[in-house]
């Protein structure tokens, strides 16, 4: 079982690719959705890593998929500027999951 990356920037993809973690950099929406359905599709990826801006574009695609899929784990990561609130994206995963608002 493998992990993939995908990033919004280069350096999440290099520090991921040192630690054995191949990745790919996407800034467009449909290129960030075709690269998740193709890791998704494959039965060697077990996690896919996501950055924080890289979430923001397909938030409504990953929100669904991390509901109904049971593999691969999609994960999301802080950027290199830890500019994102990943507590508030598990609440409302977790929210959604539920049925309950906190």
């Amino acid at each position: 079982m493998k992990a993939y990356c995908i990033s919004d920037n280069s350096d999440t993809v290099l520090g991921m690719r040192l630690a054995g973690i191949e990745g790919i950099v996407l800034h467009e929406r449909q290129e960030i959705l075709d690269k998740l359905n193709e890791k998704i599709r494959d039965p060697e990826i077990a996690i896919i890593l996501l950055t924080t801006k890289t979430v923001e574009q397909v938030s409504d695609v990953v929100s669904a998929d991390k509901l109904q899929l049971s593999r691969p784990l999609i994960v999301e990561i802080p950027d290199r500027d830890n500019e994102g609130n990943i507590s508030a994206a598990i609440d409302s995963c977790i929210s959604d999951a539920i049925g309950i608002r906190f």
